[in-house]
């Protein structure tokens, strides 16, 4: 038995604990105990260590088709009936008996406790099958209760682990670098700042720094990027990745279950305790509804006085396919949307993202890529615009702000040379640089530092092509002794899907689409104009978006936030759900109950359909459920089919609906397209001021 098996066995030997899931892959306990026992439970998890518990086996558990698995569940089930049909009457008899025993213990405790659940209906069909001698019916109820036990467990094993698996790593050894000298380590021995020694074709296991050598590396798994990254000393790499060319020495940071990946796993193996309300609403369902078996088995009974048509009422009930469809479709539905690069972390948000009716957008980072670039260079007086990139990219070279880089690498894009010309800086303050170029005195930074600090003149035609360049973009001014010789407009560009998701999202239905940024007006209403969003809020703090958002949630209809820095995190917690890019903040992405994995804003369409048609799915299985049954249901009472018969085929069509439920609801042609189609209009409110 593995280690994480032993402790949970240990622990599920505590009075008020009902059960303990264990997760090897993961390093996590789910302990479900009874109402008042939080404390001892917390209290007993606190003593568990190798004192207590001494050396456990540590290894990974078997696969399912070796441990408690499917194949070995079914073999002990159906070997152990063969061996009982060899036996004498009597002892069949016993042994029936004696496998009801838990049935019936089962239900007599729920009654004790005052429910009136699944569980008393099951040891009620099972008594009455005892108390009529009825041995054959009592077998096929139990056998076919344990079948079901059986499958339930192995589907939901394999629904998790379905799930983390695709994350997770398999390695046994690494190569280290200690004292100078390479040696090759079990992984098991790796510390914390120990050098490993990573070669091309391999998958780093670990996350760290690079701290020799240079490589292009497949992020794909972990960030989405479909073409490799150049990652050399300084530069970080992550466990789940590739090394397609180079040789890497990379100082570990995090490795095992600490790694980003790992964390990721974690999140998805223990995202089943977030029930959607539709899961919660059915487990309901499924024990209410056995008060009325037992009021049809009595009323059978009393109109028909026959023992076995009242039983064929208690042997057929509604509650075993809905606990278990719901669950599994929610699970199918996430597993899903992890392969498409949509990370939902519980089946209540599925639900909440089929009935939203208003999409909240942050701008930078989300909507737009975050990194600018130059859109226009506009020249003035005699000068061209090739002049006014060159001397720009000159004079900005040697600054690392991201406007700075967008100058120097829009030269670089079209083939400028701009060769170091200009003298030392003369000096440089807050808003720009003043030096030399080929003994001119230039100037470049912003309207305040040339128009205000340095008094260079604008006449009315530059400043015409000033202002209509401010609608739109960010301005950077270029200034030659004491003229203005141009200016280059600076956007953050949006993202290539960005208007067809908006489009998208107006067509299914959403009747609020919303803009909430920290940025200027002029910049937040270009961009609703562009993109056709319905209102939009600038200069907006992080606790005026949580404001607004939790306005929107109180008019009534579900509210998704999208956002990926850490001052939309608020609004992101705040609404019913978050959804955060990949690309955003490790605090956005933590508090985000959707992660764009692939960092594609298409997938926000993806999530949703995946929400809307999961729900479908669950409502129509339903549908069957309560036919079938019913249609059981009336056969025994009218006595058209055994009980035996009936038990049968109530199993049979609990496990069709368990089937369906792991069905895909997306087709793979769907992801990330989405037909153009006309505009919609829009409506403005007045920008929200405040401070930026």
């Amino acid at each position: 038995m593995s280690e994480s098996r032993g402790i949970a066995a240990i622990l599920e030997q505590l009075d008020g604990i009902e059960q303990v899931r264990a997760s090897f892959r993961t390093g996590s306990l789910l302990i479900l105990h009874r109402p008042g026992f939080r404390d001892m439970v917390l209290e007993a998890v606190r003593m568990l260590d190798r004192q207590f518990y001494g050396n456990l086996e540590e290894t990974e558990p078997l696969s399912s088709s070796d441990e408690g698995g499917l194949w070995t569940g079914l073999r002990g089930l159906f070997g152990g009936a063969f061996v009982r049909s060899l036996l004498p009457a009597a002892a069949r008899y016993s042994l029936v008996v004696l496998r009801s025993m838990p049935l019936i213990l089962k239900g007599m405790n729920a009654l004790c406790r005052r429910r009136l659940n699944v569980s008393v209906l099951d040891a009620s069909a099972v008594g009455v099958s005892l108390l009529r001698r009825d041995f054959r019916t009592a077998t096929v109820i139990t056998t076919l209760l344990t079948l079901g036990d059986i499958l339930e467990e192995w589907t939901h094993k394999r629904s998790r682990e379905s799930l983390s698996d695709s994350l997770m790593i398999d390695i046994d050894r690494i190569w280290v670098r200690r004292d100078g000298a390479e040696l090759q380590i079990p992984f098991s021995e790796l510390r914390l700042g120990d050098l490993a020694v990573l070669r091309m074709g391999a998958v780093i296991p670990v996350d760290g720094v690079v701290v020799e050598g240079e490589g292009l590396v497949n992020q794909s798994a972990m960030t989405g990027e479909s073409m490799p990254v150049h990652r050399r000393r300084g530069l970080s790499v992550y466990a789940g990745t590739v090394i397609e060319e180079g040789e890497l020495v990379v100082r570990v940071t995090a490795f095992d279950s600490e790694t980003r990946i790992h964390k990721i796993a974690r999140m998805i193996d223990e995202s089943e305790v977030l029930k959607a309300e539709v899961q919660s609403r059915a487990e309901k369902m499924a024990d209410e509804i056995v008060p009325y078996s037992f009021l049809l088995a009595a009323l059978t009974y009393l109109a028909t006085g026959s023992a076995l048509r009242a039983s064929s009422a208690l042997l057929v009930d509604y509650s075993c396919a809905i606990r278990l469809a719901t669950p599994l479709a929610i699970l199918s539905a996430m597993r899903e949307g992890a392969q498409r690069g949509v990370l939902v972390k519980g089946g209540k948000f599925l639900e909440a993202l089929s009935r939203a009716n208003t999409v909240v957008f942050d701008k930078t980072g989300t909507l737009t890529v975050s990194s600018p670039r130059v859109a226009e260079v506009v020249p003035f007086g005699e000068h061209d615009r090739e002049e006014i990139l060159r001397v720009a990219a000159c004079l900005e070279e040697h600054f690392p702000h991201s406007i700075a880089r967008a100058v120097v690498r829009q030269a670089e894009v079209e083939g400028l040379q701009h060769r170091e010309e200009h003298t030392e800086v003369e000096y440089a303050v807050a808003h720009g640089i003043v030096s030399l170029w080929r003994g001119k005195k230039v100037l470049i930074g912003s309207a305040h530092f040339v128009f205000e600090d340095e008094g260079v003149p604008c006449g009315p035609t530059e400043r015409e092509r000033i202002d209509r360049a401010l609608e739109r973009y960010s301005v950077l001014y270029l200034a030659m002794e004491g003229e203005l010789a141009g200016i280059l407009c600076i956007e953050d560009p949006l993202r290539p899907d960005a208007l067809e998701v908006v489009e998208a999202l107006h067509r299914d239905g959403v009747e609020r689409i919303v803009l909430m940024t920290g940025d200027e007006e002029r910049v937040a209403r270009s961009i609703a104009e562009r993109l056709s969003i319905d209102e939009f809020h600038a200069r907006m703090l992080p606790d005026e978006k949580t404001r607004y958002v939790e306005r929107f949630r109180s008019a009534g209809g579900g509210v998704v936030m999208v956002g990926d820095g850490i001052n939309d995190s608020p609004a992101l917690s705040s609404a019913d759900v978050g959804i955060a890019m990949r690309s955003g903040a490790d605090i956005a992405r933590e508090v985000a109950d959707v992660v764009l994995s692939d960092n594609r804003l298409s997938g926000i369409m993806d999530a949703r359909r995946l929400g809307r048609r999961t729900m479908r799915k669950i409502y129509r299985n339903y549908t069957l459920i309560v036919g079938a049954n019913t249609l059981l249901l009336g056969l025994g009472v009218l006595g058209g089919i055994t009980p035996a018969l009936s038990a049968l085929l109530h199993n049979l069509s609990t496990v069709g609906s368990a089937l369906y439920a792991l069905t895909p609801v997306l087709g793979r042609a769907e992801q990330g397209r989405f037909p153009r189609g006309a505009g919609v209009s829009s409506h403005f409110r007045p920008c929200r001021g405040g401070w930026r």
